[in-house]
């Protein structure tokens, strides 16, 4: 059986210049494809795994996978090579991995559901203290 892995990201980020020419790239992309309600969240110190992620939605699970397929196209003609994407068998929510920058492209209804600018948006210092506020109100 062979088993794929995902090529490990290499250590080296793209240039501050790059990285804002990608993001541009993007947001035009989504602005072409009409993408509904984007939102762009820096998550420098919050995660590794991206310097921002790119939040979009499409109307239909036709308009989701055609948004992210631009997104892809665009960031191609530019000279960026996406890692990946994942999800636009289903269409109901794509991932296009572009490694400083991830975007997911989502029905509304998924969006709502998974709520990832509130898991991303969140304070840092209001996420630590809610436990200790749940601990102090069981304790007494």
């Amino acid at each position: 059986m062979i088993k794929r892995t995902r090529p490990r990201r290499s250590s080296e980020r793209a240039s501050p210049s790059q990285a804002t020419s990608l993001q541009t790239i993007v947001t035009v992309a989504l602005d072409d494809m009409k993408a509904v309600n984007v939102k762009v969240l820096d998550v420098r110190g919050l995660t590794d795994i991206a310097d921002t992620i790119i939040i979009a939605s499409g109307n239909s699970d036709r308009h989701v996978r055609s948004i992210a397929d631009r997104v892809v196209e665009k960031c191609k003609a530019a000279g960026f090579r996406p890692l990946g994407k994942e999800g636009a068998r289903d269409g109901e929510w794509v991932l296009v991995d572009l490694q400083d920058i991830v975007v997911h492209v989502m029905l509304p209804r998924v969006r709502e559901f998974y709520s990832l600018e509130r898991l991303w948006e969140s304070d840092p210092a209001e996420a630590k203290a809610a436990p200790a506020a749940r601990r102090r109100r069981t304790s007494t």
